[in-house]
């Protein structure tokens, strides 16, 4: 006898405050039991000692973790100088210590190098796939591989002197960054070495710590609350440019099929992503492309995957009947 699938309770997204001394997968399984689905997943992953926006996708919302792990962030560290480890943060094993602290008005020049594009080579303490395995997989075996340095870009970095040998630092980044490197890599040029001793991360995109919700709160909810808690999936490609398909239209796209964009009203350079919907309500992600020298539509990602109701009132959108 064919297994029956429960159907999805909930989709959307959930901004978690992720708690200290958990690994970003905890949260998962947490949020698994919490909602009653098997479809969770998250983007960004978050070290076990850092704490806070860890957005969860839940339901098909899962499908869009591609495209909000190209979100910039924003985060607050300390740094610790005279310091350095193999994990690049405080809960690493010692490698080096030194005396020589630099005074401020050097550490605020130094730290004012790594603003802007900057080439950083992603430490063996983290969750990068070299090979198909995990960097931190090999590392924690003994084992060592070439990194190449790739680009990320520092577009703010705020630094303020806590103790002699601590700043704290408000960090917004570009995806791919990595705050535990930044902080060695101005150790470095200190020359005295420096470790991260704490992270928060205040934002991710346009989700910030405000609006977020810790596991604990979420336990204390009854279900019924909790499931009005997730932000609709759209809410992630809102800066989108948005297309409104008939009926005929969407059976199209939802084949498969291209579309001439003409036949659309529309005219998006070949590789956008455009926001798609149908009687009113978000469906899918499509990609503009280029067939015969002609623009054309295509699917991208499909998020629903029933044909929506069909709505009372039909009103006309850019030329195009919104059912």
């Amino acid at each position: 006898m064919a297994k029956i699938q429960k159907p999805d309770t909930v989709s959307g997204v959930l901004i978690v405050n992720k708690h200290a001394g958990v690994t970003s997968h905890r949260i998962i399984s947490a949020c698994r039991k919490l909602f009653d689905t098997p479809k969770v997943g998250h983007t960004g992953t978050l070290d076990p000692m850092a704490t806070g926006v860890l957005p969860i996708l839940l339901g098909r919302a899962v499908k869009a973790s591609d495209y909000l792990m190209m979100h910039d962030k924003e985060y607050v560290c300390q740094m610790k100088l005279g310091l350095t480890t193999d994990t690049e943060d405080i809960t690493g094993e010692v490698l080096t210590t030194s005396d020589a602290i630099p005074d401020e008005e050097t550490v605020l020049e130094a730290c004012r190098c790594f603003t802007g594009k900057i080439m950083q080579v992603p430490p063996m303490y983290s969750a990068l796939k070299v090979g198909g395995r995990k960097l931190v997989d090999i590392a924690r075996e003994g084992g060592e591989v070439e990194r190449e340095a790739r680009e990320v870009e520092i577009y703010a970095l705020d630094v303020k002197k806590i103790e002699h040998d601590t700043y704290e630092m408000r960090v917004e980044c570009s995806k791919g960054t990595y705050i535990r490197t930044l902080c060695s890599d101005i150790g470095a040029k200190l020359g005295c070495g420096a470790v991260m001793s704490s992270l928060i991360r205040t934002r991710t995109g346009d989700f910030t710590l405000d609006q977020s919700v810790t596991v604990d709160e979420l336990d204390a909810m009854a279900f019924e609350d909790r499931l009005k808690l997730p932000i609709a999936t759209e809410k992630l490609f809102e800066h989108l440019p948005v297309v409104y398909l008939n009926d005929f239209y969407a059976k199209l796209i939802r084949s498969g099929a291209p579309v001439f964009q003409k036949k659309l009203k529309l005219d998006m350079e070949p590789g956008e992503l455009i926001r798609i919907r149908h009687r009113g309500v978000f469906v899918a992600l499509g990609r503009s492309e280029t067939e015969d020298g002609k623009k054309v539509l295509r699917l991208e990602k499909l998020f629903m995957l029933e044909e929506p109701p069909v709505p009372q009132s039909v009103p006309e959108k850019n030329g195009i009947p919104d059912a």
